[in-house]
């Protein structure tokens, strides 16, 4: 079974979204180059805040399904934790902020 990834994207104007994948690089380049019309691509959702990673896609599916029942303010609190300055962490993965 493949490994599984949860993450958060947020647009310069503070709409958050929240995806699962199995193959995160390729979605993540997906995002970054508006690729596919959806909700992301719609509201500018371009810039990884967060990023978890889990042995199997279903624990990951889990995951999303949890973060997405939680209010804006559980998540940004989320995000908060593990990035204070809301980086964009896809400069971890090679792009350019």
């Amino acid at each position: 079974m493949p490994e599984g990834h949860v993450y958060i994207l947020g647009s310069r104007t503070g709409t958050l979204y929240t995806g699962v994948t199995s193959r995160f690089d390729q979605r993540l380049f997906e995002h970054k180059n508006g690729i596919k019309s959806t909700f992301a691509s719609k509201y500018h959702c371009n810039r990884l805040f967060l990023h978890e990673r889990f042995g199997d896609i279903r624990s990951a599916i889990a995951r999303e399904k949890e973060i997405k029942g939680w209010t804006r303010a559980k998540k940004l609190a989320l995000i908060l934790q593990q990035n204070p300055d809301f980086k964009d962490l896809a400069a971890q993965y090679g792009w350019q902020s």
